[in-house]
């Protein structure tokens, strides 16, 4: 077990297992600049990966980080690539980019960071979907599966990082229900809860699928960093209304807001989760604090895992027989 915890920072994370990061390549969602994944893109960036690759739906606000990546170290390779998660076309279009480029012979370690938190009036994505649940998770596992071939292409020790939230207390996915009566039994943080705990789940699945290539799946909650593009439409009152949901949702104390956590103790659990050899035998595990965590038991059972991939695959309108 590692010595890291609530307040390491990324960069003693990254330099712990720095020969994980050197010749690999990485890929990240959501990597606008001063968030997370843009702070885990530039703190592998210090370590010598091969490549980086960098995928959000602006490249205007992506391009600060892929220009303080070249400032770091001119030889990691950058790539943008253009993706609107909630759009499945869009995500089509960005997994065939990275399949017919020969330049991205593997990926190493995939890390699907992108997310939105508690949408305050019900929104339907361009398919009719949840919009929550669809960047979050629908968005994450057609892209995932379209690009797995660069990943299996890596071999033994590739790694798929969903990120997760202790926010999975909120509440379990709505197998049943995923689109809240079509908004009738909507409300924003419940639907956060929902995708958080798809997140966790769809690592299950994967690692049960993948296990046997010697790839492996794990979540990661990064902690409360309150001042990055996720929280910034937040205010003190939506913290006190998300526990009260959390309790009705699940009729116990399930929910407790995290302490704050700097940008650099935020991204340090997403390193560990992408790199440390603690985890290579623990796929499908929940990870806080750069430790496994204690997890709601319908986030991480193998037979929920098992109905949200029907579900996914039926919703995103393909199957993956891995």
């Amino acid at each position: 077990m590692s010595p890291f915890g609530f307040h390491t920072p990324c960069e003693d994370v990254a330099k712990a297992f720095a020969d994980r990061v050197k010749q690999r390549t990485f890929l990240i969602t959501g990597t606008s600049a001063k968030g997370l994944g843009a702070n885990t893109a530039i703190t592998l960036a210090k370590h010598s990966p091969t490549h980086i690759i960098l995928v959000s739906r602006n490249k205007t606000k992506v391009q600060p980080v892929i220009d303080e990546i070249t400032s770091i170290d001119a030889n990691v390779k950058t790539t943008f690539v253009s993706c609107e998660l909630s759009d499945f076309e869009s995500v089509r279009k960005a997994a065939d980019e990275i399949l017919n480029d020969a330049a991205i012979p593997k990926i190493d370690v995939v890390i699907n960071n992108a997310g939105i938190m508690n949408v305050k009036e019900y929104t339907k994505d361009k398919q009719g979907y949840e919009l929550t649940f669809s960047s979050c998770h629908l968005g994450h596992f057609l892209f995932t599966n379209l690009i797995l071939p660069k990943v299996l292409a890596a071999g033994p020790g590739a790694r798929i990082v969903n990120v997760t939230s202790r926010g999975h207390r909120i509440g379990p996915v709505r197998l049943d229900d995923y689109n809240f009566s079509d908004g009738k039994a909507y409300d924003g943080w419940s639907a956060y809860g929902q995708a958080k705990s798809a997140n966790m789940l769809f690592s299950v699945e994967l690692t049960r699928r993948l296990e046997d290539k010697g790839i492996r799946s794990v979540s990661v909650h990064p902690g409360g960093i309150w001042d990055t593009g996720l929280t910034s439409h937040l205010t003190k009152d939506d913290f006190v209304e998300v526990s009260n949901i959390a309790k009705r949702n699940n009729g116990r104390d399930t929910f407790r807001l995290d302490d704050p956590k700097t940008p650099s103790q935020g991204t340090a659990p997403l390193v560990a989760a992408a790199l440390d050899p603690s985890f290579d035998d623990k796929g499908g595990c929940f990870i806080e604090d750069c430790q496994i965590g204690d997890p709601e038991t319908y986030a991480v059972d193998p037979e929920n895992a098992k109905k949200l991939w029907a579900l996914s695959e039926q919703l995103v309108g393909k199957k993956f027989d891995i």
